[in-house]
């Protein structure tokens, strides 16, 4: 917002001196574009330290993957999963492809998602009675759930697969930051059983992939990072903060 100084500078846009008021011209607003403590005023109205909002960072700063153990009732409404998938939209897209989209799991369909999980668990040689139930409840993991789906398009000579992946997985990001911002935990899960043809097909339309699952719900608890990262990125992290985000050294011809 400008300050007591530069509102002096600024011509307001209407005058209320006289009877009625008076509309300033495009021209006026060009002459004071042109004098110098216009610059001053526009540097500082426009400035990032004007714009960044830092309780929005810390909020976002406060965003862990949170299990389904963690979560409860209620999930996200449509409209909120629909409002996190238009946010996800706002993820670098190259080409304008669009390459990702999600799917929404009711509660009334988990039960077919069950029989497919478990006919999946069969094909991948299991049969233990436990194993079994354990992939029918796989299909209740969540409050809410949701399914990633990412179309990669061949013959996109400026848009290479890497880079589509990568627009899916940053809106795969926003997604989760939007829900997160909403209120609710997530998280999000693969394994084996993604690659099994039968679920595949159930989900995805020719030339699609289903990537990961997307879980939401109320978090029972507030989301901590974990206590450990795992030896090998704990031993490369050790030391070399830095090194996450450092200034490039250029080769030596």
């Amino acid at each position: 917002m400008p300050t007591k100084a530069m509102a002096g500078a600024c011509p307001p846009m209407t005058s209320t001196s006289g009877t009625a008021p008076r509309t300033f011209s495009i021209a006026t607003w060009r002459r004071f574009a042109a004098e110098p403590s216009a610059k001053s005023f526009f540097r500082t109205l426009y400035s990032p330290a004007m714009s960044i909002d830092s309780s929005a960072l810390a909020a976002l700063a406060g965003r862990y993957s949170q299990g389904p153990k963690y979560m409860t009732a209620p999930a996200p409404s449509r409209a909120q999963w629909q409002q996190a998938a238009e946010l996800a939209l706002r993820a670098p897209d190259h080409g304008g492809l669009r390459p990702f989209r999600f799917v929404l799991v009711s509660e009334d369909q988990r039960a077919l998602l069950a029989e497919l999980f478990v006919n999946a668990a069969r094909r991948w040689g299991q049969s233990e009675a436990e194993d079994l139930q354990r992939a029918h409840d796989r299909a209740w993991n969540g409050p809410g759930l949701a399914a990633l789906i990412v179309r990669l398009r061949e013959g996109e000579p400026e848009v290479p697969a890497h880079e589509q992946l990568l627009c899916a997985g940053a809106g795969l990001m926003n997604f989760l930051n939007a829900l997160h911002l909403m209120g609710y935990a997530a998280k999000t899960l693969s394994g084996a059983a993604l690659r099994d043809p039968a679920l595949q097909a159930a989900f995805c339309q020719p030339g699609e992939q289903l990537l990961a699952w997307v879980l939401a719900g109320t978090p029972l608890k507030p989301a901590v990072a974990r206590a450990k990262p795992r030896g090998d990125v704990a031993h490369a992290l050790a030391g070399e903060a830095d090194e996450l985000c450092a200034d490039w050294e250029p080769p030596v011809f």
